[in-house]
């Protein structure tokens, strides 16, 4: 078997990604990037026709803009078009050119995968490692994106390859289980009405930014109608280019701030209270599943050594996974020592369950195999 040019390890398996999307930070980004360059764009017409003025300065900055949006919206799949993962006997590796990344196999506390809504079947892992909670806490983590068969690569990555089928992410996680392994629990967190508010200082600050866009929307247009009333009054013609050009940049400006403020809202309060209705917590006599939408967290139960309880309102608990792994233990991610916040990829934890007792004896059985 071939084997590693640093590490000197044999090789199980190397890919590449196979489908690159744009992140949605990215592609907001983007977006912005195009918007500001068709308004430069209108107003150099204005400029040029109007008040016969160079449209040079407006015109380099439209196409700086219009630079700055190709870069953010096809940057990353130049980037990762070099990328090779490569999964050894004992460690996984990402590379690029010279630089390096790598994760033990032993140490990965759990994985995430992150399946694609458009191309059935791809998506992307992310390998987590629990380290020391308190003023040690960090987070080690790996992410391969663009994978083809991603549940195929974890399965290689923890040692199964050779009994794991390959799964959708249309199916759910329980009929994607390891041949011979059962479901010992399940639920589904219970919807509440407070899932619509703010659950932490990020859903707070995208709310609190909403806020601010919406208002510089409502200023920009209060200002910009008496300045249509004067032009018309200086004898500009309604009908005219340069009159529709300067409407139509106010109305792309305005038009792009409202879109990021509902989505801003939809992001903080809309989202998180439907992606609870789509979570479903699964145990197995192996593994600890739970799958919300298109992401799934695949984490083996010898890794937990814990488990920890907290009240959630309306008579329902938290469960609380508190994970070890080779020099780490208690993953400050997880939630064990109270953090309680939202978080925008999945945790080992059980929001919002009423049958907390039940899991925990499951859990905390000596011989969890025996415990159903």
């Amino acid at each position: 078997m071939a084997r590693d040019s640093l590490y000197g390890e044999r090789i199980v398996w190397q890919g590449r990604p196979t489908v690159v999307t744009t992140p949605p930070l990215l592609r907001a980004v983007a977006a912005l990037a195009f918007v500001s360059s068709a308004v430069s764009t209108l107003f150099a017409a204005v400029v040029a026709t109007t008040l016969e003025h160079s449209p040079a300065p407006l015109l380099i900055l439209a196409a700086w803009a219009a630079t700055v949006g190709l870069g953010a919206l096809h940057g990353p799949r130049i980037w990762l078009a070099q990328v090779k993962y490569t999964v050894t006997d004992r460690r996984v590796i990402w590379q690029r050119g010279p630089f390096k990344r790598s994760i033990e196999r032993r140490s990965i506390s759990f994985a995430r995968i992150f399946w694609n809504g458009k191309t059935p079947g791809t998506g992307d892992v992310e390998l987590v490692r629990a380290f020391q909670a308190g003023v040690f806490r960090r987070k080690l983590s790996l992410r391969l994106i663009g994978l083809s068969a991603p549940d195929r690569v974890w399965a290689i990555v923890r040692g199964t390859e050779d009994i794991t089928p390959v799964g959708s992410g249309e199916r759910p996680l329980a009929q994607r289980l390891d041949p011979g392994e059962r479901v010992l629990w399940s639920a589904r967190p219970r919807p509440r009405v407070r899932a619509y508010l703010p659950g932490g200082t990020r859903e707070a600050g995208e709310l609190l930014l909403a806020a601010l866009v919406t208002i510089s929307i409502v200023t920009m247009l209060w200002r910009a109608i008496p300045v249509f009333g004067r032009i018309l009054d200086a004898g500009v013609s309604g009908r005219s280019g340069a009159f529709l050009a300067i409407v139509t940049g106010v109305a792309l400006t305005a038009l792009y701030l409202g879109v990021l403020a509902g989505y801003l809202v939809y992001d903080s309060m809309i989202r998180p209270a439907r992606l609870v209705r789509d979570t479903r917590y699964l145990v197995t006599d192996q593994r600890v599943l739970i799958q919300r939408g298109r992401e799934e967290l695949h984490l083996d139960r010898s890794r937990i050594v814990d488990v920890i309880h907290a009240p959630a309102g309306d008579g329902l608990m938290n469960v609380f996974l508190v994970l070890d792994g080779p020099r780490a233990r208690a993953l400050a991610a997880s939630g064990a020592f109270g953090e309680d916040r939202r978080s925008p990829s999945l945790r080992p934890v059980f929001q919002s369950v009423d049958d907390a007792d039940s899991v925990t004896q499951i859990l905390q059985a000596p011989d969890f195999r025996d415990a159903a």
